[in-house]
């Protein structure tokens, strides 16, 4: 059975980060260890009043035990950190479970639809550019790609040769696959474009463009796709299998997004996800 890592923080209700991650890359016959940066009440996405217990100095002990005990993982991946320490501490993570054979994969959650999250900074986004050299693969979207290059957010106004070489910019940070989510040249049609800096290929595919915002479908891509990766399936076919499911959970939402606006009902389609892998 395959072994993988997912740091990141869980909120005890809301469907975003490890209460996303773990469920669907367990689904998805992988074995799931997770590493909490920390512990909420609810997910910060419209919610006040929420409890927050910061792990962020457990996270060296986690490590120190797992290699005490020859653990090997056959991905690292991370998702939100909160912290300039935590990106610290999840790089030194990187170096001791870091193999020949495996993926570090890193979700630079940062922003969105031109602005920081809540309590980023320009610091921040250049310690996470550091982190980003050292994985194989980064999934950014559109506002952390221009993070990342410390360059100006451009909105709708781009085309296919503008978000191509965005993303030969972005492998030359480190990683040797790229990963930009997304992309849309026409309000029909949003998907991904990845880039393959080893063999200098791209790639892309899309589907429906369903007008909303729907929380949580970050990590529900970011998630599938680590795992279809882990998996064996190739790059294009991960991404598609990425996005038909995140796609598919957002259909299973429509209708009910007053209830359900902090996240998509992934746990509806996970039979369609488990079809989609066979």
């Amino acid at each position: 059975m395959k072994r993988m890592v997912s740091i990141q923080d869980i909120s005890c209700f809301g469907k975003c980060s490890l209460t996303v991650a773990l469920p669907i890359t367990s689904a998805m016959g992988i074995e799931t260890c997770a590493v909490p940066t920390a512990v909420l009440s609810t997910h910060t996405g419209g919610f006040t009043g929420y409890t927050y217990r910061d792990l962020t100095g457990d996270i060296p002990n986690i490590a120190s035990h797992w290699k005490s005990i020859n653990l090997e993982f056959d991905a690292v991946c991370t998702g939100y950190l909160g912290s300039f320490e935590q990106i610290k501490i999840v790089s030194d993570f990187f170096d001791d479970f870091k193999t020949d054979n495996n993926l570090l994969i890193v979700d630079p959650v940062m922003g969105d639809k031109g602005k920081f999250y809540a309590g980023f900074t320009h610091k921040f986004a250049s310690e996470m550019r550091m982190l980003c050299k050292k994985a194989d693969v980064i999934l950014p979207n559109l506002t952390e790609a221009a993070l990342l290059l410390d360059e100006e957010y451009v909105g709708e106004n781009y085309d296919e040769d503008f978000i191509k070489n965005m993303l030969v910019k972005l492998s030359r940070l480190g990683s040797e696959i790229v990963v930009l989510t997304g992309v849309s040249f026409d309000k029909y049609s949003q998907g991904v474009m990845s880039y393959n800096r080893k063999t200098d290929e791209f790639s892309s595919y899309f589907s429906d463009n369903i007008p909303g915002y729907f929380h949580s479908t970050g990590d529900v891509f970011s998630s599938t796709l680590s795992g279809a990766l882990v998996k064996g399936f190739d790059m294009g076919k991960s991404i598609k299998i990425a996005v038909d499911f995140t796609v598919d959970c957002i259909r299973h939402t429509l209708g009910s997004e007053k209830e359900h606006w902090y996240g998509v009902k992934f746990e509806e389609c996970i039979p369609d996800l488990i079809e989609m892998i066979k």
